[in-house]
């Protein structure tokens, strides 16, 4: 598994405006929470992916990505390893490129079916320390 260059990474949370953060907790505690709040903090519009709460940060949380009309611009992983090849098949059903699992996420299955699409693919990496790092 290779992630794009830091400078990628960069240019990609610059053009960037809606994400998608699967298995966003509504608990302040939690590091999804955290994280996600950080980036809306910054401009970002988060739509929570959890089927078992109701909202997190203010927004109406969906149960799969497939309930989010329009584009989304990265979808960001809060799951373990374990869950990212069925992720990745409903990534490939909905118009979005950039396919971002959190720090300690990574699987080798759901990266290969990934890039064999033509998709950007982040893994192990921190959404909220790649933004602070490449602002």
């Amino acid at each position: 598994m290779e992630n794009p260059s830091r400078q990628e990474i960069g240019n990609i949370l610059k053009q960037s405006n809606r994400i998608a953060v699967i298995g966003l907790s509504d608990n302040p505690a939690r590091t999804s929470y955290m994280v996600s709040k950080a980036m809306q903090d910054q401009g970002y519009e988060i739509i929570p992916v959890n089927p078992t709460i109701d909202a997190a940060l203010g927004v109406k949380a969906v149960s799969s990505l497939k309930e989010i009309e329009g584009p989304i611009d990265i979808v960001n992983v809060f799951r373990r390893s374990e869950f990212l090849p069925k992720i990745a098949q409903e990534f490939d059903e909905i118009d979005s490129n950039v396919f971002w699992a959190q720090q300690g996420v990574m699987n080798e299955e759901a990266y290969r079916f990934l890039k064999e699409r033509g998709y950007t693919v982040i893994m192990d990496r921190c959404i909220k320390v790649e933004h602070a790092l490449t602002k």
